[in-house]
């Protein structure tokens, strides 16, 4: 039986009992229960914007894994994307994929406003345009940065959000 969605997991980083998305900022993948980042859940990843934030401008990160749960099957040329930005003009999430191989803990950052190292961001909205995370085996993960930018002298808005999905090939 091929992979299917089901198979696919987005986690937490910060520690294999992280479930604070906080906390997400490199090394070991959240293996706990409450660091699988949950659909459509209001500040799955990112907190709120604060009033200072939206004044001044303010660029944080995130970083979370890919999951392959498939016990024997490699999830095959794996390519992460947006599929949905909505809501404010004056906020925007990019991604980039970690320098360390799949199946190893990404690098860690000092705090949300650090910038990781060796990651290029871009914000692909179509799988062949999709940032690739080349191949993740069976029960393996590869980790990807997140980048939200908030441009200064902003206002707030309710309900900002983001989606994001891969894409892959399996054999079957």
């Amino acid at each position: 039986m091929p992979i299917v969605a089901a198979d696919v997991a987005f986690r937490l980083s910060g520690g294999a009992a992280n479930t604070s998305p906080a906390a997400s900022l490199g090394g070991a993948m959240s293996t706990a229960g409450g660091g699988i980042i949950p659909d459509a859940t209001l500040n799955a990843i990112w907190d709120n914007v604060s009033g200072s934030e939206h004044s001044a401008g303010d660029v944080e990160y995130r970083c979370i894994y890919v999951q392959n749960n498939h016990a024997t099957l490699t999830a095959e040329a794996v390519a992460f994307f947006f599929d949905a930005e909505g809501g404010s003009a004056d906020t925007a999430v990019d991604g980039g994929a970690d320098a360390a191989a799949a199946g190893t803990a990404a690098q860690v950052v000092a705090n949300e406003q650090t910038a990781p190292t060796s990651v290029t961001f871009s914000r692909p909205t179509t799988r062949a345009a999709g940032i690739s995370l080349g191949n993740i085996g069976p029960a393996s993960y590869k980790a990807v940065w997140l980048r939200r930018t908030v441009l200064a002298g902003t206002t707030a808005f309710n309900g900002d959000s983001v989606g994001f999905r891969v894409a892959l090939d399996t054999a079957a």
